[in-house]
């Protein structure tokens, strides 16, 4: 492999204000770099000081890490605690009142509850788990609407030491078959129906056509939280029962089960759309680390803090950030059960001023919808209380970044841009607000601890501004430990031969600037080769989004003669989707656009308009379907969790 090369030039940078900085949990590059050579100089004990500072273990550990069968790594493996203890009786004795969760309903109903309330439902509910013979080490589906009863569930699992897999709401019945399948359920826990936008999603029905395919004969009880006054789809007697009948008469306590530091928290299941799904397995304390101490670090968190994470619990960023990192600090949070842009595209922006949020954290994608749906928008409402902004699930363009620092955060909020995966657990290179300067489209430096680095096909490191494989040099405490019952494929994938089993391979691409930043080139597999240039698709969309008709872009690559590959770009404008004469007009005005921000031999051969591009219901581009679009090829991947499966014959119709 040759490297990567970076064609994307961005030179603006944005120090934190001095007010920031001075109350900032790191006050400053220097307090950043002292951290950092803190663990330089001493890994292990930096580790083992931050497992001790944030987690409340029922017995100490006394050895951090055991690598002596790498990459299968343990972390404080003779502590004992509970995640669940961690999130919720440790606050009762000063904050029992402080409010846990401000739940915002699809509706626009809201409903707050304290942690003295959370830590009453979560003990009811894991008693009544316990009755149905759920015990340590079992394994609980959740597959749930974004409602507080996902995070109660979630909680209730990990405080009996069974060990919980949330599936996606938006999956479908043959994905959750395979994953309750692969897990081996004794339980799936799942809604009569969920609220999305002002629609119904029927998960009961969809949970019963999945064990109608077969395959689910280890689950002996199906729990069915009655969301909406549906009653359910139909009703298996000795196998469903009502949420609300199952908590009757439970005691409201229920003592931690305490579990050993090495004990899986969770399986999450990445969503590829081919081949066998893969289950994440994380430990109880290493992730707990993670998720704590990034949490506080990156938000530069604060006791009175109004803290929002857009994400859904059936992704890693629900878990790490939603469910754990901010439980376990005791902050106060947003949950949200419905869409950006319903009833309209103010809605976030509505409920900002209304919770007062101080802390908004939400996807790219998320971002350039609103951009396109009402720019002007923001201005409409106080956003005052915000001071930190995050993104997460993709790098975000720099016009997009600068549009949410200056019309969102008011050019006073600095932007994290986080970098991190389901398999990491917690975020891995994001700026820490108060020390790092940010720039935008960059996520910056990696967090104190993580020994990030960019390498060639050797593993010898790239010089600045080429490309190269994004890789993690040491073991850190929330990295994944296996595949769930697959750990050769666990090996193969994450510490492959080719770095001789040394470096953990994240598989995204990315180069290095001058700073040392490090900036996201996108999936190694989605890098394009272009007569001989290798570039990454993220600069490409980049360039094209930076162009003020366009709205949100996407670019894949399909074979070709002479060049080997060449570029497809599927393109959402501000405006109206263009046809005929103004189609090919606006495409001409695009390529030439991109040629001249970054080169001709970046510059799209083919333009495809649509009105959106294919989506899951989380917001992320199924860039698969559009390569299989680019290509010619019949669409053969599970769309059923695409939010908007319309637009796939919309683009199709694009090429001709």
């Amino acid at each position: 492999m040759s490297t990567i090369e970076s064609i994307l030039k961005e030179t603006r940078s944005f120090p934190p204000s001095d007010d920031f900085r001075r109350k900032a949990q790191i006050s400053g590059m220097e307090a950043y770099n002292a951290l950092c050579e803190q663990a330089d100089d001493h890994y292990l004990s930096f580790w083992g000081d931050l497992a001790r500072e944030l987690i409340a273990w029922k017995k100490p550990f006394s050895r951090v890490l055991d690598d002596s069968n790498a990459p299968f790594f343990k972390w404080f493996d003779d502590g004992v605690l509970n995640v669940s203890y961690n999130c919720l009786d440790r606050h009762l004795p000063l904050n029992a009142n402080k409010i846990a969760l401000i739940f915002e309903a699809d509706d626009g109903e809201v409903t707050r509850v304290t942690y003295s309330e959370l830590h009453r439902r979560v003990c009811q509910f894991a008693n009544g788990l316990k009755s149905l013979g759920v015990a340590k080490g079992d394994r609980v589906v959740i597959y749930m609407p974004m409602v507080i009863e996902a995070i109660v569930a979630m909680q209730a699992c990990a405080r009996i030491g069974a060990i919980h897999s949330v599936v996606f709401g938006g999956f479908s019945a043959g994905a959750l078959r395979d994953r309750v399948q692969d897990a081996g359920a004794k339980v799936v826990i799942t809604a009569n129906e969920g609220l999305r936008g002002g629609k119904t999603v029927a998960l009961k029905a969809t949970t019963d056509e999945a064990f109608e395919l077969g395959g689910c004969e280890s689950v002996s009880s199906v729990v069915v939280y009655q969301r909406t006054n549906n009653g359910a789809s139909k009703w298996t007697e000795g196998r469903d029962v009502w949420w609300h009948k199952l908590i009757e008469g439970q005691a409201e306590e229920c003592e931690p089960e305490w579990v050993n530091a090495e004990d899986p928290l969770f399986i999450l299941y990445t969503s590829g759309s081919t081949g066998k799904p893969k289950g994440i397995q994380h430990s109880t304390a290493g992730f707990l680390l993670g998720a704590l101490n990034s949490f506080r670090w990156i938000f530069d968190y604060k006791p009175n803090d109004v803290y929002w994470c857009t994400a859904d619990v059936g992704w890693i960023t629900g878990h790490s950030y939603i469910t754990y990192g901010p439980l376990g600090h005791g902050a106060t949070q947003v949950i949200f059960e419905g869409v950006p842009t319903y009833p309209d595209a103010s809605r976030f922006w509505r409920m900002i001023e209304k919770h007062k949020v101080s802390i908004f954290y939400t996807a790219p994608t998320a971002i350039r919808s609103l951009i396109k749906l009402g720019a002007d928008l923001p201005a409409k409402y106080d956003l005052s209380s915000l001071r930190v902004l995050g993104t997460v699930g993709e790098p975000i363009n720099p016009e997009a970044w600068m549009w949410y620092y200056e019309v969102v955060g008011g050019g006073r909020c600095p932007i994290v841009d986080t970098w991190w995966q389901t398999e990491t657990g917690s975020a891995m290179i994001a700026p820490t607000p108060g020390a790092v300067p940010t720039k935008p489209g960059s996520c910056t430096l990696p967090l104190p601890g993580i020994m990030a680095d960019i390498v060639d096909e050797s593993g010898a490191p790239v010089e600045p501004g080429k490309g190269g494989f994004l890789v993690i040099k040491k073991p850190f405490p929330s990295l994944v430990r296996t595949i769930w019952g697959d750990p050769d494929r666990f090996r193969k994938t994450y510490f492959p031969d080719e770095f001789e089993g040394k470096y953990y391979l994240a598989g995204d691409s990315a180069h290095r600037d001058e700073s040392g930043y490090f900036w996201i080139m996108g999936r190694i597999d989605d890098v394009l080769n272009v007569s001989g240039h290798r570039l990454g698709t993220m600069e490409i969309e980049s360039a094209l989004v930076a162009n003020p008709l366009v709205a949100e872009a996407a670019v894949v690559g399909k074979p070709h003669d002479i060049k080997g590959e060449a570029v497809v770009a599927f393109v959402v404008l501000k405006g109206s989707r263009p046809s005929g004469d103004e189609a090919r007009k606006v495409a001409d005005n695009l390529k030439q656009w991109v040629a001249h921000e970054i080169g001709k031999i970046a510059q799209p051969d083919e333009i495809r308009f649509g009105e959106n591009l294919p989506k899951t219901r989380s917001g992320k581009i199924m860039r698969r379907l559009l390569r299989s679009l680019a290509r010619g090829e019949e669409i053969v991947q599970d769309v059923s969790t695409l939010e908007n499966p319309q637009i796939l014959a919309q683009l199709q119709e694009a090429a001709n």
